[in-house]
């Protein structure tokens, strides 16, 4: 079954269920802050191992004690469910890290 780039509003709908995550362009996008480098390292590590089992992979930016990252399907250049669906992955193991 093909990506189906979603509606305007269903990426404003599928947002306000996702505090911090905006809508930058053809992409969704967050940055979190974390208490240190090694706690923003592990975070990266979680992310990618959660990006293979999805078989889907964000832009992904290890600062300091931040971790930015911006998600669209490549194969439609849009948002598509598959982005929200690993952007709530991360969302649920970002408190774990401490990150906000």
């Amino acid at each position: 079954m093909p990506l189906e780039p979603l509606s305007q509003k269903e990426i404003e709908d599928r947002l306000a269920e996702l505090p911090g995550w905006s809508q930058d362009g053809d992409r969704i996008a967050r940055s979190y802050r974390l208490p240190s480098h090694f706690a923003a390292t592990a975070m990266v590590v979680h992310i990618a191992q959660v990006q293979e089992e999805l078989d889907h992979h964000s832009d992904l930016t290890l600062g300091y004690n931040t971790v930015s990252l911006t998600v669209n399907t490549h194969t439609v250049s849009a948002v598509t469910e598959r982005d929200f669906k690993l952007a709530r992955r991360i969302e649920d193991l970002a408190a774990g890290h401490g990150a906000h």
